[in-house]
Parts: C-alpha cells; structure tokens; sequence
C-alpha cells in the first residue's frame, strides 16, 4: 500500500526537491506541499497523511508549533523534523519529549526515504 507524505518548508527549492525525492519512490506519494506550519496544519486535516515532514523555522507558524498541533490532533503521525540545525535541535529536543519523531539534518536530503522508511514501513 502506498504510503502518502505532507512536506512544509518555507524554502521553494528544499520543499520542491524533498517533493522530487518522494514523486521518484513508487512506495511514496506526495499529498500536499506547505509553505508554513499554518498552511501544513490545514493540509494534513484535509488529506491525512502517513508522514509529515517539517522544517523547523517557517513563517506564520514555526515546525515546532505545527508539529505540536498535528500530534494533538493526528497522534499516530509521524512527524520529520528537517532542519538545518539538527545536531543542535535534536540533543535540545530529546530532553524535552518533544512532539517529533525524529530530527534529520537538511545536509542529509539524500538519505530521506531511509528515515522515512524507519518511521513509516511501506
């Protein structure tokens, strides 16, 4: 069964790269691409995804905040933190039982479905 994946990052090419990537995976399907944690919240609420991926620092509304929001809302989720700030962010988060599952860093695009894939079993 094919998985379906939310992507949100402020920047254009990164959110259209990661988007490639999963168009590129027959497991994978993109279901909807954000600019912001706002516009990502009201896009996984109407195609309910498998997967979301998040960058932590958009306009609007910031990965953290979104990702807060979507495991209130959507528990069973997984949520990708993707960041240019991983090493940092994840220590920082680990201690604090944060709302991700997993923190990567955006210098490890191209390693992406793998992580997917140890959250998300296609």
């Amino acid at each position: 069964m094919v998985k379906t994946v939310l992507v949100a990052d402020d920047n254009p090419i990164i959110r259209k790269i990661l988007c490639r990537i999963f168009e590129a995976e027959k497991d994978y399907d993109l279901c909807a691409e954000a600019e912001n944690g706002e516009e990502a919240l009201r896009l996984a609420k109407q195609c309910k995804p498998d997967l979301i991926i998040l960058d932590l620092s958009m306009p609007v509304m910031n990965g953290m905040d979104a990702a807060r929001e979507l495991k209130r809302i959507m528990p069973q989720v997984p949520i990708i933190l993707f960041t240019l700030y991983a090493d940092t962010v994840a220590h920082h988060l680990l201690k604090k039982n944060a709302p991700v599952d997993l923190v990567v860093a955006k210098s490890d695009a191209a390693n992406i479905i793998s992580h997917v894939r140890s959250l998300v079993a296609a």
